[in-house]
């Protein structure tokens, strides 16, 4: 007799379901938020600030987008303590998603940034701005208009990959398909049906962040 499906068994664990696609959507708009803010800051130090701090930014983002994320996870939830720096399992995958966005966020602002035409600085300083006011009325907005699908795509990513927080039991949607077949033996329709989720969410995800484009940015057009 051949595997009999059965998602009646995985279904009856919906309230744990439905507690891990909150888990992962509490982690990706912390992650997003605070990550695309970090992102933004590098991004400017980067482009606009001193050599000490270029040189800084410029090595945090090679660290980060050179090692894994699961790895960037286990350091600081298990190697921070030991440097007496203790986080729950949600606040160190909290930090290690906004460390994580924070990287590739500011590399793909930089380049929205330095594709800034001369004029448009130009015309910031006749206006008598300050390097700061310039960068933030005249550069970041049109900066990020130009990178928004680039941006957005990576804040997928990011939803996506916080499947390994996991690994330090955060209780989001992978951690409730681990949990649910192993107590419902039901490891097929378990991953199948959390795979559908995660698929769902990727997909609405993208179009509010679509949305939120054309809202931002209502010059610009959004594929």
């Amino acid at each position: 007799m051949g595997y009999q499906f059965d998602f009646s068994d995985v279904l009856a664990y919906w309230p744990v379901l439905l507690y891990g696609v909150v888990i992962t959507l509490e982690l990706t708009v912390f992650g997003t938020i605070l990550g695309v803010a970090l992102g933004i800051f590098c991004a400017w130090g980067r482009t606009n600030g001193s050599k000490t701090l270029r040189i800084a930014v410029g090595l945090y983002v090679e660290l980060i987008r050179n090692t894994p994320f699961l790895v960037q996870l286990f350091f600081i939830f298990f190697g921070l303590p030991a440097l007496g720096l203790e986080l729950s399992a949600i606040e160190a995958a909290i930090l290690a998603t906004v460390i994580n966005l924070g990287a590739y966020s500011a590399e793909i602002i930089r380049a929205g940034i330095e594709a800034t035409p001369k004029g448009q600085l130009e015309a910031g300083a006749s206006l008598g701005l300050t390097s700061i006011e310039t960068f933030r009325h005249v550069v970041l907005k049109p900066a990020l208009a130009r990178i928004w699908p680039a941006l957005s795509a990576q804040i997928v990513i990011v939803m996506l990959g916080t499947a390994v927080c996991s690994q330090i039991s955060v209780q989001e949607l992978t951690y409730a398909a681990s949990f649910i077949q192993s107590r419902s033996f039901r490891a097929f329709e378990a991953y199948f049906i959390v795979t559908a989720i995660y698929l769902g969410l990727a997909l609405i995800l993208r179009q509010l962040l679509r949305l939120c484009g054309r809202f931002l940015f209502p010059a610009q057009r959004h594929s």
